[in-house]
């Protein structure tokens, strides 16, 4: 704890993003979950204008760590269905990345490359996103992005910090956390129809769901484990110098 506080401090401006990346996304969560019984309707009321004003604030609010992904995906889908969430939930975290990015661009300055250079994983990491060539560095970014436990927000800001290529963080953000993001809008436009008075589609649903979750989960450890080897390789010192 006391290590951590001592980091923040010296990250300076990033810090403080990264505190507000780390824990308001899950209170705005919960809040729009609950909310979603009349937002979803709403924008669906507006027609194409509701698809128009769902990505801009996904970007917006997506982008500025106010709201998770996963929640304005499910949104998305319960509001527009599938076929049109789907690609309309995409459209929005990939605004809200390079918002994100950006923000974070900008506030970084170098402090966090002091921090990344006393750590050799960290450093190591580091050397594999940037020296390394383009299309290394694409995996890298997609694999990151794919696991369903991968914080956007801090994500964001980790990689813009560390001065990723833009082109190569949109390109992989977005082929990354596709499959996770259709997911959440395939489960949002399900709760639409849901009805318990009819218990097979119910259940049908359900176990859907979970199987969609379960291979998700499968995927992003996969892809947990691919970043491992590409990135640190097994020369690659397991404990940070104290």
């Amino acid at each position: 704890m006391a290590k951590a506080k001592v980091y923040l401090r010296r990250l300076g401006p990033v810090g403080v993003l990264a505190v507000i990346a780390a824990s308001l996304p899950a209170i705005g969560g919960f809040a729009l979950l609950g909310s979603m019984a009349w937002t979803g309707p709403w924008l669906k009321a507006q027609g194409e204008w509701g698809v128009v004003i769902y990505i801009g604030a996904f970007a917006v609010l997506a982008g500025l760590a106010v709201l998770p992904t996963y929640a304005q995906a499910v949104v998305g889908g319960f509001a527009f269905g599938l076929a049109v969430g789907g690609p309309a939930a995409i459209s929005g975290f990939a605004g809200a990345a390079m918002i994100g990015y950006l923000i974070a661009w900008r506030a970084s300055g170098n402090r966090v490359m002091e921090i990344i250079k006393e750590q050799p994983k960290w450093q190591a990491v580091y050397d594999a996103l940037l020296r390394s060539g383009r299309f290394k560095a694409l995996l890298i970014v997609t694999l990151i992005r794919i696991p369903p436990n991968s914080p956007f927000a801090i994500t964001n800001l980790v990689m813009a910090a560390t001065r990723v290529r833009p082109l190569t963080y949109l390109i992989g953000t977005v082929v990354g956390m596709a499959p996770r993001t259709i997911a959440a809008a395939y489960i949002g436009s399900g709760l639409k129809d849901l009805d318990f008075a009819n218990p097979y589609k119910s259940w049908m649903f359900i176990i859907t769901v979970v199987i969609t979750v379960i291979v998700v989960g499968i995927i992003g450890s996969i892809a947990n484990k691919a970043v491992a080897k590409v990135t640190l390789g097994p020369n690659t010192p397991n404990h940070p110098r104290n």
